[in-house]
């Protein structure tokens, strides 16, 4: 039974450890490639909202599947360029929930 404890701490700490790389990673991500045009909050930087860039907040946005976003982030839309070849389907869905994570 104290095996069974200590690795269930273990493991809940190896989880509060990684937890702030991956979301500093993604956070970093958002910053280097999203926010010039879609703002430090999702709502839109003044640029980005001359091109028309939606509201991550919207409930337009938020009613989007993920499917369809990723679909969006890897071929591009409207204005947007497409990101597939330049960043992972992992770095793709990470950013999806990122930006879930705004409303």
């Amino acid at each position: 039974m104290k095996k069974m404890l200590l690795s269930v701490f273990v493991l809940v700490g190896i989880v509060v450890i990684a937890r702030p790389a991956f979301a500093d990673d993604t956070e970093a991500l958002y910053k280097s490639k999203c926010q010039v045009c879609h703002g430090p909050d999702g709502k839109g930087s003044a640029a980005g909202q001359k091109l028309g860039v939606k509201d991550f907040h919207s409930a337009e946005v938020q009613k989007e599947t993920d499917d369809a976003l990723i679909k969006s982030t890897k071929e591009g839309k409207g204005k947007m360029p497409k990101y597939e070849g330049k960043l992972t389907d992992d770095q793709i869905k990470d950013l999806i929930k990122y930006i879930r994570a705004m409303k």
